[in-house]
């Protein structure tokens, strides 16, 4: 008769204000048949309402949220759905941070970047009541750019808009002659166009840039290459932008010459993005670009021209690709 009875699936809501992530969560756990996604939401709030309607058995859960952030959130769920099992993925590597979040009752805490391979195995290990935190946070890795490093070095992400490519290279290079002025590393990631106006500013302006090159002060990188490297169905795929950046950043580091010195990032990967008309994508990048980088503390100055010369107020895509940064400059009104 009948045979063994059929694994009940195990019920998972996804928590993740960023779309591309939620979509390799969910397309993560759709290949497997051991899972099924009950709910996904994009804020705290939602986030507990879902929990206490859905009863799930597991919560994958970001941090930073809008309306409360995943912390508060996880200690909501406690409340309304003491059954889910929490595993908290995020971006941010604070020993504070990861500290707090596993002392809601989550079950485990893995970095975005380690999604890919560690995704499944934390889970699992979650879901058999035991603690799973990813190896990068265990003082498994050589970087500077881990624990307590968020807490203490400054996040930027800037935006400066220029009239014409001629004032956006000038723009790049006055960046990139303070941060070698400041004992900083910069990554340079510029077209080809721009990389070799900006090359020629730079040697004119007194700066020895092979030179800077070859000390590992100054890594310049093909905006182009980068681009297509990140880019899936014409959107940035995070798992590669997290790769991407981590690399570089992590290969840059070694060039800062003071102590308390920084990685820097100059130039533009989602202006190319724009300018071919793919907005949604541009807009996405910036987005992610935001919440890779803030882990290591690094400032990022992204150009674009602009291409008419409409203000903030008028324009829809311009505000929104502002909101994305911390700070905005050359944009008159």
């Amino acid at each position: 008769m009948g045979g063994p009875l059929p694994k009940s699936l195990i019920r998972v809501l996804v928590v993740e204000d960023f779309e591309r992530w939620r979509r390799f969560y969910c397309s993560a756990l759709q290949n497997n048949s051991q899972f099924e996604i009950v709910g996904e939401a994009s804020d705290g709030l939602e986030a507990v309402h879902q929990a206490r309607q859905l009863q799930p058995e597991l919560i994958l859960l970001d941090i930073g949220l809008p309306t409360l952030d995943g912390i508060e959130t996880a200690r909501q769920i406690r409340e309304v759905s003491p059954g889910s099992k929490i595993l908290f993925v995020s971006e941010n590597r604070s020993a504070d941070i990861v500290g707090e979040a596993l002392s809601t009752g989550a079950g485990g805490y893995i970095v975005k970047s380690d999604a890919a391979s560690a995704l499944l195995p934390a889970i699992n290990a979650v879901l058999e009541g035991k603690r799973f935190v990813s190896a990068t946070l265990m003082g498994n890795n050589s970087s500077p750019f881990t624990n307590e490093c968020d807490a203490t070095i400054p996040h930027r992400h800037e935006v400066a808009f220029y009239r014409d490519d001629t004032s956006l290279v000038d723009g790049y290079a006055r960046c990139i002659k303070s941060a070698m002025q400041n004992g900083d590393a910069i990554i340079v990631v510029v077209t080809e166009s721009h990389r070799a106006s900006l090359v020629w500013k730079l040697d004119s302006d007194g700066l020895d840039v092979a030179a800077a090159i070859a000390e590992g002060t100054v890594t310049l990188a093909d905006a182009s290459d980068a681009l297509s490297s990140l880019i899936v169905d014409d959107m940035p795929e995070p798992i590669r932008c997290s790769t991407l950046v981590g690399d570089l950043v992590e290969r840059a580091a070694k060039g800062i010459k003071r102590k308390d010195g920084r990685v820097v990032f100059c130039g533009g990967i989602a202006p190319i993005l724009l300018s071919n008309g793919n907005v949604e994508g541009a807009i996405q990048l910036e987005h992610l670009w935001d919440e890779i980088t803030r882990r290591y503390g690094v400032h990022t100055l992204c150009g674009y021209v602009r291409s008419s010369p409409e203000s903030v107020e008028s324009s829809p895509i311009l505000k929104r690709i502002c909101a994305e940064h911390s700070a905005v400059h050359g944009l008159g009104n």
